[in-house]
């Protein structure tokens, strides 16, 4: 175990792993295939990294997250750590590149979105890898019982007879009992072993309320905690509205949502987490990869969709290990609109063809073609000249992705890329005889370097403003030199990816199994109405009621959440209090009584705290009295 620790102090600069890291990683070395079940902000990626610089050769990481793959690449090749990534959007240069490195390289790390496992192009060349490790993040898509299935995911274990001696670690914060044993049979493990911490959050204080003016409320928690905030809400429009109203109020604030130019939104990001902007107000698209450690407060202004969502946004919050919270505000109208988003969700089977098909129009493809393609998309160009809700053209394309006939990656800033192609004596005779390009050739050459072995990104704006030119001057003066084959030119693209996964299918082709269908919409019921639950329920506490949705049904008390605090009012410890329980809910769910023949009957020692127990039950609706005094147990 010294080496790991010792490659830990090297490249990372921590001198301990966190929990259950150290347990992980010796499972891995040993050869065993290892589900990891980390909270949000647990350090899943060291749990792969480490022990793939230990076993050598390439390790390589399934992930959907794309942005967060970049990401991980870029902080990997700051440690000097050789990684390259093959995703959907990829022009076929920069594949085709990657996939060199990997074969004639010395590159540690191969992220790869799982729809590359569908291509035959990669599966041909995967047996000549050195593969040492599969490390499969967000673990969870591959289950079908899971929130967020995907199914090139169930590929993944037909690669595995290429390196049979290959361990699989699986990794995911949010994994139920039977999600994490359906992982694993779907991952083909040799035995099962699950490495879990507690999905407790000791220093994370969760407060639901039910509020008419949600932004006094959410004003008065701003005031109140002094450090960062994420504000969660569902529409683009919300976010500018509730960003400028507490920017109004003197707290620095700013908005993030998919619509947004990439470039704004990484601004943005780049300033929350450094702390130039206090608090950020975001859809669902803000989150991940996040790893700010001061967030001292999580408020959802609208209801999450199920438990596992709210988990990983709540878990946002108090990675520092210091007191932080997580707060929902809510009220009538949020409920009604859950279950009309939910429905939303889920459009009738004849739209999603009719949609899969508009898509295939819309980019002007023919049938039987398209595999592999990517296509800059505008979802709302789309939808006004199909006539379609925006909304719900979003869900149909979700549940096509479900179905593994296509992906819509999100909006990111892929800056241009030069490549020179003319070797060194033929591009200086080029300069010399083509004086008009002399300058610009010069400024690349100046700039930038690698240019003669890999595309290498390029700056168009400052460009732009050196040579006090127009951006069609610069394309027209590249396109040229792209037909005298002096270099390679991709233009920058700010737009959401469509990515057809599959060949475009004819209508009647395009089979979508009811069953299918409806065994995913009641799935994702099931976890509406668990999340509803969680937000309604006052009787118990809300850590306990999170752990034991994932499966900790012993969890204590955490004595602090707004359930917890109401019943610390009691000033019965928590053995005491449900000892009382223990006596009186049987006694009245057999037989409801007086009060005075309940004191009688539960042969309690001390009256004042039997009184202060029935006190709490009856003000949360435990224990109703009717008309003649009578105590009734409510079940």
């Amino acid at each position: 175990m010294q080496k790991i620790k010792q490659i830990l102090i090297k490249h990372w600069g921590y001198p301990n792993f966190r929990p259950k890291q150290e347990a992980i990683i010796q499972s891995i070395i040993d050869g065993k295939d290892t589900l990891a079940l980390l909270p949000t902000g647990g350090g899943k990626s060291i749990c792969y990294q480490i022990p793939g610089l230990y076993l050598g050769g390439i390790t390589l990481v399934i992930t959907p997250l794309i942005a967060l793959m970049k990401d991980q690449v870029e902080n990997l090749k700051k440690r000097n750590i050789a990684a390259v990534a093959l995703y959907s959007g990829m022009r076929k240069h920069e594949y085709d590149l990657a996939l060199n490195q990997c074969t004639h390289g010395d590159t540690h790390f191969l992220y790869l979105s799982p729809e590359r496992l569908t291509s035959n192009n990669f599966l041909d060349i995967l047996p000549q890898l050195n593969i040492k490790l599969i490390a499969v993040d967000e673990a969870h898509c591959i289950s079908q019982w899971g929130y967020d299935f995907r199914p090139p995911y169930l590929k993944i274990a037909e690669i595995r007879p290429y390196f049979s001696k290959v361990p699989i670690l699986a990794l995911t914060a949010t994994a139920t009992t039977e999600v994490a044993y359906d992982i694993q049979n779907k991952l083909s493990f040799k035995e099962p072993n699950i490495i879990k911490t507690s999905f407790s959050r000791k220093n994370l204080v969760y407060y639901i309320a039910e509020e008419e003016n949600k932004l006094e409320t959410l004003l008065k928690i701003a005031h109140k905690q002094k450090g960062s905030g994420i504000v969660y809400v569902r529409s683009r429009k919300k976010t500018k509205e509730i960003a400028d109203f507490l920017s109004r109020q003197n707290i620095s604030a700013s908005y993030y949502h998919a619509g947004l130019d990439s470039r704004i939104r990484d601004d943005r990001q780049k300033k929350w987490k450094e702390g130039f902007i206090r608090i950020i107000v975001a859809t669902n698209a803000f989150g991940m990869g996040i790893d700010k450690d001061n967030v001292r407060f999580v408020a959802h202004l609208d209801l999450p969709n199920n438990p596992e969502a709210y988990f990983q946004e709540a878990g946002r919050a108090g990675r520092d290990g210091k007191k932080a919270f997580s707060v929902i505000l809510w009220d009538q109208a949020d409920m009604i609109n859950l279950k009309k988003y939910f429905d939303l969700s889920y459009p009738p089977i004849e739209k999603i063809k009719n949609v899969y098909q508009a898509l295939g129009n819309y980019f002007q493809l023919a049938t039987g073609a398209g595999e592999g393609q990517n296509f800059p998309f505008d979802i709302l160009h789309f939808s006004k000249q199909y006539q379609m809700n925006p909304l719900v053209v979003y869900n149909c394309i979700k549940f096509l992705e479900n179905q593994g006939l296509l992906l819509m990656n999100e909006a990111m800033h892929r800056p241009s890329k030069i490549k020179i192609e003319m070797e060194g004596n033929d591009l200086y005779r080029f300069q010399v005889s083509h004086p008009t390009y002399d300058n610009l050739i010069k400024y690349f050459l100046r700039n930038y370097s690698g240019l003669f072995q890999n595309y290498v990104n390029i700056n168009e704006t400052h460009l732009l403003k050196t040579f006090n030119i127009k951006q069609e001057q610069l394309r027209s003066s590249l396109k040229k030199l792209i037909q005298l084959e002096v270099l390679s030119y991709i233009p920058e693209n700010n737009k959401p990816m469509i990515t057809f996964v599959s060949e475009r299918l004819n209508a009647k082709d395009l089979y979508i199994s009811k069953d299918v269908y409806d065994f995913r919409k009641e799935t994702a019921n099931v976890r509406l109405k668990a999340m509803m639950h969680f937000i309604k329920s006052e009787h118990k506490c809300r850590s306990q009621l999170l752990l034991s949705y994932f499966g900790e049904k012993n969890s204590k008390r955490c004595g602090q959440c707004d359930v917890c605090l109401e019943r610390n009012k009691t000033q019965l410890s928590e053995l005491e209090f449900d000892d009382l329980v223990d006596r009186i809910k049987p006694i009245l769910k057999l037989k409801p009584m007086l009060l005075d023949d309940l004191i009688i009957e539960s042969a309690c020692s001390d009256t004042n705290k039997l009184l202060h127990a029935l006190q709490w039950l009856q003000d949360n609706g435990k224990i109703i009295e009717d008309d003649k005094q009578i105590l009734h147990w409510d079940s």
